[in-house]
């Protein structure tokens, strides 16, 4: 039925806003301990086994704060444990995922002229490398290569650009930049549920049971939580990215991944010298902003022509839409009020390229797309913005009719 493209529309609106919520809560949280840690004060009249301390004034009042590397003599009675926000932010973005990307593939993930295949394939291929991913780097980490931090960053680095280059040559321009984000936060927050939070119990139940507790389990979270602190803003631009097809829609996008990656390690640089009193490494925002230069320009290198064609088969999901009896009236209404900003090669003024990606060039095209024309075009006066193209309501109730009768016609049969 129709309306369960509205619920659906409502239902990944509902995840989305879950997964932004839960997603500030982990960074802002992780940015805080990581400035917090960094800025610790050693004095003298520290208690026993405490590293440091720090004040703090916030909200009209003072804090004074200090860590134990190990624990203090006596466990308090109520530890405040800092995981849900990570949990809670993985399985709202596998969910987005699946109510997007997967459940989407034919429109979102697979594009024939990358690579042919089917739907199952798609979603198989995009699960099995996000947990091979988490694999992989566990098992580097835990090695005596990983023993060294910088060599293991360098190294998990040329994965990370590895990774953007065959997800580039997997799925959709749109869909290897969010897996390229998943596989990462995946790896960021297996951390803290695999990794960080079981050490840390670890050290607790050692202390309530008398034993003394090994440095060893601190050391290691030290490293997973220093890696997640330096993954986090690329995970960000990775994540915002599908609203921007200069990022994705380039044949260099996996290059401009691998230089987002570097960007994330000049600001994080900067930020965590300054928290730490070490200096004022004013160099890195020079470094960033050349970085990003570069960036921009890489998205505006002309594709090499690769002689495939644009025109892909008719999918069975497509085909009711363009056979339905209104099409050719819609195709008009497309062509004359979407497809100057919707096209390759975009005809507004001040457009240069299709706004999220959406191309309306062919009849293809617009019934790939036929869902999102009817709740932005349709349904709701989203689209054109402002309606500069002076759309006009028949024309929305045309659209309407069009996918309603279509969806009607095609569960009929």
């Amino acid at each position: 039925m129709y309306e369960y493209a509205i619920a659906w529309d409502w239902l990944t609106f509902a995840v989305r806003w879950l997964h932004v919520i839960t997603a500030i809560a982990w960074i802002g949280s992780s940015f805080y301990f990581v400035a917090l840690d960094l800025g610790l004060k050693k004095r003298a009249d520290l208690p026993p086994g405490a590293f440091g301390e720090e004040w703090q004034v916030h909200g009209g009042g003072f804090y004074q704060i200090q860590k134990y590397l190990v624990a203090p003599a006596n466990m308090p009675d109520h530890l405040v444990w800092f995981k849900w926000e990570s949990y809670v932010t993985w399985l709202s973005g596998f969910g987005m995922l699946c109510l997007v990307y997967y459940a989407g593939a034919d429109l979102y993930m697979i594009d024939p002229n990358v690579l042919d295949i089917s739907k199952p394939v798609a979603i198989a291929i995009s699960l099995g490398s996000i947990v091979l991913g988490w694999i992989t780097y566990n098992v580097i980490c835990k090695t005596p290569f990983g023993n060294d931090n910088t060599r293991l960053m360098v190294a998990l680095y040329f994965i990370l650009v590895a990774v953007a280059w065959g997800y580039s040559h997997l799925f959709t321009g749109r869909a290897a930049f969010l897996h390229l984000g998943a596989f990462t936060a995946t790896i960021m927050s297996a951390n803290v549920f695999f990794i960080i939070i079981p050490n840390q119990k670890i050290v607790v139940a050692d202390l309530l049971a008398g034993r003394k507790a090994d440095p060893k389990y601190g050391k290691i979270a030290k490293q997973r939580s220093t890696h997640n602190n330096y993954l986090t803003l690329p995970v960000l631009f990775l994540m915002l990215s599908n609203h921007y097809p200069l990022a994705f829609g380039t044949q260099f996008n996996w290059i401009i991944a691998s230089l987002v990656f570097l960007m994330g390690v000049t600001i994080r640089h900067y930020f965590n010298t300054r928290h730490a009193n070490a200096g004022n490494p004013t160099w890195t925002w020079l470094v960033t902003v050349l970085l990003f230069i570069a960036i921009m320009w890489l998205s505006t290198v002309p594709k090499v022509l690769t002689g495939q064609s644009d025109d892909a088969r008719i999918s069975a999901i497509q085909q009711p839409f363009i056979s339905a009896q209104a099409f050719s009236r819609v195709r008009d209404t497309v062509m004359g009020r979407c497809s100057m900003c919707h096209a390759k090669e975009p005809g507004w003024e001040g457009i240069i390229a299709p706004p999220k990606g959406v191309v309306l060039d062919t009849d293809r095209d617009i019934a790939a797309h036929a869902r999102e024309i009817y709740l932005q075009a349709g349904r709701s006066h989203a689209m054109p913005p402002a309606n500069v193209t002076q759309i006009s309501a028949e024309e929305r109730r045309l659209l309407v009719s069009w996918y309603e009768s279509a969806i009607t016609r095609e569960e009929i049969q």
